[in-house]
């Protein structure tokens, strides 16, 4: 039973690691200033491609349900993430970002009945310091504007793990997953449409590679992993495995593009490391004791249905 979690979490893992390849290939490979054309291919084509292969729309409530999961998950996130890129300094989004496990672990605790635990808290608060060392820069000047969209992402994307962990879909993994993907991407373009206007006229080869990645590898196949994961794990599990998306972009600004890794980033790495390992070797929360009128449901123990 332990290996098999063990299993599931590492390739869960592989999610917010795939999309810690987003900067490279963004800056690499992408046409510049065009981060929310690059989160409509992402997620559009990804969506009608799942719902495509498992020929499954969504019935009665999930209608809705898929619509709001969608604009939380994708939509809404990839929106206020432009913003706050495009207003602070990468470092400072990130860090902000980072709060997600604990605003999960709150949340979980509200509506899953989760325990909020001292040492989950604890936890999450060393996996925002490990994250400020890896990527904050001593000058990073802050903005309003871009301070509440970094924390309005975290805060959409929590409560979007949060009620995929409470609605049980009785559709396959995939066809939730393309559902989730088509109402993000179908949300986000009009927005794109406006603030970026028409797609470049001409997309060189590796402007399409780029693209072809974010789409099949970046969503279609890291949402599935990370669904999953969020379907058989506790979900303020699974954020905490969202703090290896700096970790990964941080290495890879290192290795591939050769850029300068300081002691400082070192500390970070590892102490993020420590946070990932504490918050996934911490006893499952139990569920508290239903008060009148209201059933409290435990995060954990809905493994086998629960999906975002």
């Amino acid at each position: 039973m332990l290996s098999n979690r063990i299993g599931i979490v590492l390739v869960t893992a592989l999610a917010p690691a795939i999309w810690g390849t987003t900067y490279l290939v963004t800056t690499e490979f992408l046409p510049p200033d065009r981060p929310l054309l690059a989160g409509v291919v992402r997620a559009l084509p990804a969506g009608l491609l799942l719902v495509a292969l498992t020929r499954r729309l969504p019935r009665g409530v999930w209608w809705w349900r898929a619509s709001v999961l969608g604009a939380l998950n994708i939509g809404a996130f990839f929106a206020l993430l432009f913003v706050a890129a495009y207003r602070l300094p990468g470092g400072v989004a990130a860090t902000l970002g980072a709060l997600q496990p604990l605003l999960v672990a709150g949340l979980a605790a509200g509506l899953l009945g989760e325990r909020l635990t001292l040492r989950t808290t604890l936890a999450a608060l060393a996996g925002v310091a490990g994250v400020s060392l890896l990527v904050l820069r001593a000058d990073a000047r802050l903005d309003g504007l871009g301070v509440a969209a970094a924390v309005g992402g975290a805060v959409v994307m929590a409560t979007g793990v949060v009620l995929s962990k409470r609605w049980t879909s009785p559709a396959p993994l995939l066809a939730t997953t393309g559902w989730q993907l088509v109402a993000g991407g179908l949300l986000l373009l009009p927005v794109a449409l406006l603030v970026e206007g028409p797609p470049p006229a001409t997309l060189s080869a590796a402007n399409l590679a780029g693209y072809g990645y974010l789409a099949i590898v970046g969503a279609a196949l890291a949402y599935t992993l990370w669904f999953r994961g969020i379907r058989a794990l506790s979900p303020t599990g699974v954020t905490f495995l969202g703090l290896l998306s700096p970790l990964v972009a941080t290495a890879l600004g290192w290795l591939a593009l050769g850029q300068e890794l300081t002691p400082a980033q070192v500390l970070g790495g590892l102490v993020v490391l420590a946070a990932l390992v504490v918050a996934q070797t911490s006893r499952r929360a139990r569920p508290r004791r239903p008060v009148a009128g209201r059933v409290a449901v435990s995060g954990t123990s809905q493994r086998a249905s629960s999906i975002n």
